[in-house]
């Protein structure tokens, strides 16, 4: 029963990279980052967002990953 969450997660994800895909090629304009004073340089728009998802993809993996460990119980022999 364990292969329909995956099946359904690598659907979720292969249409990010498509989404993430077809609106690189769309809008190939370059934007700066800005984060309080500071500016980065100007990087598509496209990988942007790869980098966004990627982070996001990680970050939860990670939260996940600490809250199942903190909420496991703990065995006392």
């Amino acid at each position: 029963m364990k292969t329909l969450p995956i099946l359904l997660i690598a659907l979720i994800v292969a249409m990010w990279i498509g989404a993430i895909a077809i609106l690189s090629v769309q809008n190939f304009t370059s934007v700066p980052l800005n984060l309080l004073t500071f500016r980065s340089i100007e990087i598509p728009l496209g990988l942007v967002l790869a980098f966004s998802v990627g982070i996001g993809v990680v970050g939860m993996a990670i939260v996940q990953l600490l809250l199942t460990s903190s909420q496991s119980p703990s065995k006392d022999d």
